[in-house]
């Protein structure tokens, strides 16, 4: 909840991209919400996934609006389901509902796409 925010504010800083965690199903609305290209994309990444492929191997690139953007699909590996699963703890339940009253981000499976890895980059 904390270092990957500050790990993605580092790379941007440290970079000329910019670089965040997005879901549709976000935990925390004000780092990982979508813009409008971004929802498209995950939302092709699911249909994706749907028609038998695997998030490992997704990721789209396209220049909009004079910027690069990429995407690459996060799939849901076993340690993230502790979080972010269908079966959490009642301690993970009290700490979600504490820290994260807003919650969207439960509920998913192995393998299941939990977001993506954005990164955009002026032309």
């Amino acid at each position: 909840s904390v270092k990957a925010p500050e790990i993605a504010q580092q790379l941007s800083l440290s970079s000329q991209w910019q670089v965040k965690r997005v879901s549709l199903k976000a935990r925390n609305q004000h780092n990982a919400s979508p813009n409008a290209w971004e929802r498209s994309v995950l939302e092709e990444f699911n249909q994706r996934q749907q028609q038998g492929d695997s998030a490992k191997k997704m990721a789209k690139a396209e220049i909009v609006n004079d910027e690069f953007r990429f995407m690459k699909a996060q799939g849901t590996a076993p340690l993230c389901l502790t979080c972010h699963g269908s079966e959490l703890s009642a301690e993970t339940k009290a700490a979600l509902n504490l820290y994260y009253p807003q919650d969207q981000a439960t509920g998913y499976s192995l393998g299941q796409i939990r977001g993506a890895f954005s990164l955009t980059k002026k032309l």
